[in-house]
């Protein structure tokens, strides 16, 4: 494999306005995002044509790349509507399009042979002849497959053209079918995984009934409190950034088009501070604080996924519980002479030992004095949500830096 040049690309969901703009702030290379329909998160609020429109030149403002997820499985009559849609997609001025179906992909190539098209995870890229095959019919960047070792990945990168980018998934949640194919939501609740609309049946939790022992429910597992058998942990690789690129990875993706404003805010911030100190001329070590930063914000507990072979039962979530270290108590809306300038999002008292994450630094700690309301009269907290209120603190702060307390418990 020839030696890479460059540090690879940071790519960041972005499933609304609020969760694009922090993206943007706090250090992605590209995002990606869906519209209203043919997109793989039908619970997230996406964008329609008119905004994203205006997420392309926000972020191209900034050099941030966009890239549009029309990654489900169409019906006939969906394909019917599919060119109207990607050349109104297409004016939007985004980068790419994100496609897992033949057709979708085939259909771009004819009628919009200078838009790049990249092959989503939900093709089920596993060997080099499919990610070749895919080259060949027009498509510059192949999604991996999760379940791909990073041997595997090494092999990829050397037996395909050096000019189709490799990209992989490297934060999130992961899918019980890995790849993303899942019948589970479907069969369950009616509702397609396949077209955007999982239901999460894979977080569930599952007991055994014998045919003939009807309501006699058996725990699959060693105790009685059932058994979350198709619940992986998130992935996290932000220890081995080295390696994956090592392997011919040119694009880092973290998961998560439904998730929070803050969940974007944090793996961004994080992600971006260890690419940066990995590849820097010469190399450093992560900051610890990064490390930590990974535990603030809501996830299950984290494994390696496939990247270093076929992973034992520890890939499993035991319980449907969430982890974190740290809410949100407001955003920063404003800083002047002296006074930080809120949006409260949750309840947080004067005196509260409290942390600000801003972009491309690491978390600034203080303790909440002189608490006021938007009034300017002074208040013992901030309990009403979305209310204006300012705390005294001494040092410029950008707008859209997250004011954040300890977590009280972990969230189901």
């Amino acid at each position: 494999m020839a030696e890479l040049l460059k540090k690879p690309e940071l790519l960041i969901p972005a499933g609304d306005a609020e969760c694009l703009a922090m993206a943007l702030q706090y250090g992605a290379d590209a995002v990606y995002l869906g519209a209203k329909t043919f997109g793989m998160r039908a619970s997230a609020k996406n964008f329609d044509f008119a905004a994203m429109a205006q997420a392309v030149q926000d972020a191209h403002a900034k050099g941030v790349k966009v890239y549009l997820t029309v990654n489900v499985m169409p019906r006939c009559h969906e394909m019917d509507q599919m060119p109207d849609f990607l050349r109104e997609a297409a004016a939007c001025g985004i980068d790419a399009v994100i496609a897992a179906d033949l057709g979708v992909i085939t259909t771009l190539r004819s009628i919009l042979p200078d838009l790049p098209v990249h092959a989503s995870t939900q093709t089920g890229i596993v060997n080099y002849a499919t990610a070749t095959a895919l080259w060949n019919m027009g498509v510059e960047r192949v999604v991996l497959a999760r379940e791909l070792s990073l041997e595997e990945i090494a092999e990829i990168r050397a037996k395909t053209p050096p000019q189709l980018a490799l990209e992989t998934f490297v934060h999130g949640a992961m899918c019980m079918s890995v790849s993303g194919r899942c019948l589970l939501s479907e069969y369950f609740t009616g509702r397609d995984a396949n077209r955007g609309a999982c239901a999460q049946s894979c977080r569930w939790r599952y007991h055994l009934v014998e045919e003939k022992r009807p309501g006699q429910y058996f725990p699959i597992g060693e105790t009685e409190e059932g058994s979350y058998i198709l619940n992986a942990k998130d992935l996290c690789m932000l220890p081995y950034l080295k390696e994956l690129y090592q392997a011919g990875v040119t694009s880092l993706k973290i998961e998560g088009r439904a998730k929070s404003f803050y969940y974007v805010a944090g793996m961004t911030n994080a992600y971006r501070a260890a690419i940066d100190a990995l590849f820097a001329d010469p190399p450093k070590e992560v900051p610890t604080w990064v490390m930590e930063e990974l535990e603030a914000v809501s996830h299950r507990p984290y494994t390696t996924g496939f990247y270093f072979g076929r992973p034992d039962d520890s890939i499993h979530n035991a319980t449907a519980s969430y982890v974190r270290t740290t809410e949100v108590i407001g955003i920063v809306q404003d800083w002047r002479e002296g006074r930080l300038y809120l949006s409260q999002r949750n309840r947080f008292f004067a005196g509260d030992a409290v942390s600000l994450l801003c972009p491309h630094e690491p978390p600034r700690s203080f303790c909440v004095q002189d608490l006021q309301n938007g009034e300017g009269e002074s208040i013992a907290s901030a309990n009403h949500a979305m209310m204006d209120c300012s705390v005294a603190y001494p040092e410029p702060v950008p707008k859209g830096a997250i004011l954040r307390k300890a977590a009280d418990e972990e969230r189901m």
